[in-house]
C-alpha cells in the first residue's frame, strides 16, 4: 500500500505558508494518514518545502518527523524546491536519512523496493527552468512500476494555460505505470485517458484534505481511494 501526496510546502513563514505557526503540519498529518493506513511506502511529489531557503530549524523539525515515519518516504523535488547547489536536501542533510529515498539526490532515476517487487521512478526538478516531467519512460524493470511527476497536465490540443512542466496524454499512456503519482496540483483529480494508466494529483493537504491511498492487489489490480487526514 501507498500514501500519495505533494505540496506540502513547508515553511518557516507564518505568512507565507499554508498552515500558520507550524510550517510542518502538512508533512505530519500526511505521514501520520501513512501510519493509520498501515501503509508500505510514502510517496511526496515535489514541493514538499515551499522554498529552499528554509533556516535550520525547520528543516531539523521535518528531519525529526521523517526519522519518526516508520516506512520508506520517495520524495520527487519538485519547482519550489528543485536540486539546486544549495538546496534543502543536501543543505539539511535530509539525504543521509535512512528511510528517505530522494531522486535526484540518493538516487539518480529510481528507487527498487526487492521486498514488494518495487519500482518507483520519476524525474527530479533540479533548477527552476522549464522540463519535460515525463520524458523518456523508464522501461519496467519489476512486478510493480510505479512513476512520479511533478508537473501540469494539459489535455492533448488544448492550448496550454501554463507552458512550463506539461504532461501530455500520450506520455502518461508511455509510462506504462501501475500508478502514475503526480503533484503540482492543490486540488486532487484523475487525469489523462484512463485508458491503461491510473493517473492522479493528490492535492495539498491544505486544501484537499485527504491523501490518496494507492493499493496494489495480489491479482494485478490497482485501486486508488481518497483518505481524509486529521489535523
Amino acid at each position: 500500500m501507498l500514501v500519495h501526496s505533494s505540496d506540502l510546502h513547508v515553511d518557516a513563514d507564518p505568512h507565507q505558508g499554508p498552515y500558520g505557526d507550524d510550517g510542518t503540519t502538512g508533512l505530519r498529518v500526511v505521514l501520520d494518514a501513512a501510519k493509520a493506513h498501515q501503509a508500505h511506502y510514502v510517496l511526496l511529489v515535489g514541493d514538499v518545502f515551499d522554498n529552499n531557503r528554509q533556516p535550520p530549524a525547520i528543516i531539523d523539525r521535518c528531519v525529526n518527523l521523517l526519522l519518526d515515519a516508520g516506512r520508506p518516504v520517495v520524495v520527487l523535488p519538485g519547482n519550489h524546491d528543485p536540486v539546486t547547489s544549495g538546496s534543502v536536501w543536501i543543505r539539511g542533510g535530509l539525504n543521509t536519512l535512512p528511510n528517505v529515498h530522494i531522486i535526484g539526490v540518493t538516487h539518480d532515476l529510481a528507487v527498487h523496493f526487492p521486498d514488494h517487487d518495487l519500482e518507483i521512478w520519476g524525474h527530479a526538478h533540479v533548477d527552476y527552468s522549464n522540463m519535460v516531467p515525463l520524458r523518456e519512460p523508464r522501461p519496467r524493470s519489476a512486478r510493480w512500476h510505479i512513476a512520479l511527476a511533478h508537473g501540469h497536465y494539459e489535455d492533448d490540443g488544448v492550448v496550454p494555460l501554463r507552458p512550463s512542466w506539461l504532461i501530455s496524454n500520450a506520455e502518461i499512456e508511455a509510462t506504462r505505470a501501475d500508478y502514475l503519482a503526480l503533484g503540482h496540483w492543490n486540488r486532487p483529480a484523475q487525469v489523462g485517458t484512463g485508458t491503461s494508466v491510473p493517473a492522479y494529483y493528490s492535492g495539498s493537504p491544505d486544501l484537499a484534505k485527504t491523501v490518496n491511498v494507492v493499493r496494489l492487489r495480489g491479482n494485478g489490480t490497482v485501486e486508488v481511494t481518497r483518505e481524509p487526514i486529521s489535523w
